[in-house]
């Protein structure tokens, strides 16, 4: 059995915090709301965290950078522990107001750097608020 790493975005205002059906409990969930939010400059409002303007604006106009280093670090040591361990899951949440830019962008990335650090693990990403961006990969 492999370990299954699901990732969501979500919106706090919306639905809150996604609930873990795998019945293990737990995992991480992240408030993004501390980083500026690109949904409020007119330019970004329709856009969604995977639109490059607004991941150019996530990386080079807040603190984000920063953010998602942190986060990297945390959960790193989980996924190392849970691969050693042989669990089957782990569940990651990034929230924000309108679960659109930030959360999004976050739940991107982690999905990107953890797909390349532990190609092991089986990742899915789920935009609770966006379903039009969620894809399945193979």
């Amino acid at each position: 059995m492999s370990l299954t790493i699901e990732i969501h975005s979500f919106s706090y205002k919306k639905g809150g915090i996604p609930k873990d059906l795998s019945g293990n409990g737990g995992g991480f969930t992240f408030d993004c709301r501390g980083i500026l939010n690109p949904g409020r400059q007119e330019e970004y409002k329709s856009l969604t965290g995977k639109d490059l303007s607004v991941q150019d604006f996530l990386r080079s106009q807040t603190r984000m950078p920063e953010f998602l280093g942190h986060i990297i670090n945390l959960i790193s040591i989980t996924i190392e522990n849970y691969l050693d361990r042989n669990f089957e899951h782990l569940q990651i949440n990034f929230g924000c107001t309108g679960g659109q830019h930030r959360s999004v962008f976050c739940a991107e990335e982690t999905a990107a750097f953890i797909r390349e650090k532990y190609p092991e693990a089986n990742v899915v990403v789920h935009h609770d608020e966006q379903p039009q961006l969620n894809v399945s990969l193979p």
